[in-house]
């Protein structure tokens, strides 16, 4: 198994890449699906949440309020680091099963780990990325995204992209950087041009093992 960390700030067009890697041929774990997974109903980590923020955050239908726990976490550095606390650790268990699965049926798979965290949530992840992607684009162009692609006020925006790693953080983590500020074309022809080099490399190491 050939495993990516793949990571970008919100709206930096980590999912277009993502994506485009699994049209390729590459398994993608979704770290954020899985932050799903492990908060629904009847979960440990769902009644972690509720003992922890309250009922509030818990929607009538017994199912996470995902607004209500967003305007408490994206406005208190405290109160997101306590979430975290809780998901972290679940979600990266449920992903290492994963991996485990995918290597099984295929032992030369490229995984991707597709995960926005991969800078904050470094700790929980005791396994080294045999590459780790960054897609960045700049503050200014995921604003811009933030307010014209998803609806959200400058405010709003701000205040998301605030709550994450800064650029220089996860730059430092970077083997590979994919600069999406420009087109999608542009970005997924860096996709592209990524799976080409790694394939490469997972077909030389099973050359040099047979």
């Amino acid at each position: 198994m050939y495993l990516i960390g793949l990571t970008g700030g919100i709206a930096s067009g980590k999912s277009a890449v993502a994506s485009r890697l699994g049209e390729l041929g590459a398994v993608v774990v979704d770290a954020d699906k899985l932050a799903r997974e492990v908060v629904e109903p009847g979960t440990p980590g769902l009644a972690a949440i509720a003992e922890r923020f309250g009922p509030a955050v818990i929607a009538p239908d017994g199912a996470l309020d995902r607004a209500a726990l967003g305007a408490v976490i994206f406005s208190d550095p405290g109160e997101r680091l306590a979430l975290n606390a809780i998901t972290h650790p679940a979600v990266w268990r449920r992903a290492r099963e994963l991996f485990e699965a995918a290597e099984r049926a295929d032992p030369d798979a490229v995984v991707v780990y597709d995960v926005p965290l991969l800078a904050e949530a470094a700790a929980d992840r005791p396994i080294t990325f045999d590459l780790v992607v960054v897609v960045d684009a700049s503050s200014a162009t995921r604003l811009d995204r933030l307010v014209s692609i998803r609806g959200l006020t400058p405010e709003e925006a701000g205040h998301r992209i605030n709550s994450q790693a800064s650029d220089a953080e996860r730059l430092a983590m970077a083997d590979v950087v994919i600069d999406s500020n420009g087109t999608l074309q542009q970005t997924l022809d860096q996709a592209d041009a990524l799976y080409e080099r790694v394939r490469g490399t997972v077909q030389r190491n099973v050359g040099g093992r047979a």
